[in-house]
């Protein structure tokens, strides 16, 4: 059964979760049982503007990941502690986590410009 037939609360094997990260979340990887992402930020901040950000998509999601936090990072950690595992949930907000964080407005060639280079208005360092 591949990853896109499984029930939601179905948990994943290491080297799938493995395989999947590589496919799907490069910056993600398994540690100890939990999916992570280290974001690195410009300060204190940015640090709070992803934990706020973090955590309305959790809230919303109603998957709540452990958070370590940091003056100049952020690390987002998930499982599925019903589940007791890798599950579908911790991917999918594992990819809105990621859209919205790495978002950058100024590639999209919009209306929206985007932070401007000057270090005074950065927040997060970007891949």
């Amino acid at each position: 059964m591949s990853w896109r037939e499984r029930k939601h609360e179905e948990t994943y094997g290491a080297s799938e979760v493995e395989a999947r990260l590589q496919d799907e979340l490069p910056s993600w990887y398994l540690e100890q049982g939990w999916i992570r992402r280290k974001y690195k930020t410009s300060g204190w901040k940015g640090t709070l503007m992803v934990v706020n950000t973090v955590g309305h998509l959790a809230e919303a999601a109603f998957h709540h990941p452990d958070l370590t936090v940091s003056y100049a990072f952020v690390i987002v950690k998930l499982t599925n502690h019903a589940a007791k595992g890798i599950t579908n949930k911790d991917f999918e907000l594992a990819h809105k986590i990621e859209e919205v964080i790495m978002w950058q407005p100024g590639l999209d060639n919009g209306a929206l410009e985007g932070t401007p280079e000057d270090p005074r208005f950065k927040y997060i360092k970007y891949d």
